[in-house]
């Protein structure tokens, strides 16, 4: 099978429609017809339903889906691998990462890599949690630096770097103290939206305590936001702790008490099955585990203390 057929056959995969795929891959239809038509020769069996109403796997289109998925993936990396070798392309490193992670640790973390591995091109992607393994399964990504757990895909693996404490915060003009859970869920808060690593920590807090967990006050996309919110009398919130360094809300907040002591995300790095482990993935990795230590210090030094 051609690499050509395989990307033609994701793309009509990812699209559902011939029209639209062949606009995807820069081919005519009937090009698109064609391939699909001989990779299913080949196969021995067909891979799709085809309809008035569009084009769907078969099961056994399902099944090849991922090995297509990966074969491309290593092709590209193969590719890449040898104009590197070559001395045709410079090495290449690309991180995505959640907005808090960048504005605090990577932005610690990466001149010290750059200043090490000068030669080692890096590019940093920020978005949510969902969009970065989106992005990680199709291979714009080699990394992602993020707090959704190794067992959420198994299309990727991963390494434990870090765990980031989750802390409630209040306005500093608030002395109550917290409290229990009963008495936190009359609170109105602020919470990033459903499928949020920290949403998520904060009802499962309240649901292990026999809690429905309150609806938010206000749903933002910002912790950083979130965080002056706050400082503006806006509620409560739990946030990671490296959100309040830096932060121009940070020394008009405090710290109340979340009554889970276990309240920490774990910080992972994540890539996918059957990467080749070229040598900037390899060399951010092994960097990684101290680099974020020595981050971690410098960030628990700067953060202000709490009111």
């Amino acid at each position: 099978m051609h690499p050509r057929q395989l990307k033609t056959f994701l793309a009509v995969a990812r699209c559902g429609n011939i029209t639209r795929a062949a606009a995807e891959v820069h081919l005519a239809q009937s090009s698109v017809s064609d391939q699909i038509q001989a990779l299913e020769a080949e196969m021995e069996t067909a891979l799709f339903h085809r309809a008035r109403s569009g084009i769907t796997l078969t099961e056994a289109g399902r099944a090849f889906l991922p090995f297509a998925e990966r074969l491309v993936l290593i092709g590209e990396e193969a590719r890449i691998a040898v104009r590197q070798a070559s001395g045709i392309a410079a090495d290449t490193l690309s991180i995505g990462t959640l907005e808090t992670i960048a504005a605090s640790k990577l932005a610690m973390l990466l001149p010290k890599f750059a200043a090490t591995h000068p030669d080692i091109a890096i590019r940093v992607t920020v978005a949510s949690s969902g969009e970065l393994s989106r992005q990680l399964a199709a291979g714009d990504l080699d990394l992602a630096l993020s707090f959704f757990g190794p067992g959420a895909d198994d299309r990727f693996k991963s390494r434990k770097v870090a765990d980031e404490p989750l802390v409630l915060i209040a306005p500093a003009s608030c002395h109550d103290g917290g409290g229990g859970f009963d008495r936190l869920a009359r609170e109105a808060f602020i919470a990033t939206a459903r499928g949020c690593t920290y949403r998520r920590m904060f009802e499962e807090g309240f649901e292990a305590a026999g809690f429905a967990s309150p609806t938010p006050a206000a749903e933002v996309a910002s912790i950083g936001a979130i965080v002056q919110m706050v400082a503006a009398g806006g509620g409560l919130a739990l946030v990671p702790r490296l959100a309040l360094a830096g932060n121009a809300g940070a020394d008009r907040v405090t710290e109340l008490e979340w009554p889970r002591a276990d309240a920490a995300a774990p910080l992972h790095l994540f890539w996918r099955h059957g990467t080749v482990r070229r040598r900037a993935i390899a060399a951010f990795l092994d960097f990684a585990r101290t680099g974020l230590r020595s981050a971690d210090a410098r960030l628990r030094h700067a953060a202000p203390s709490p009111s």
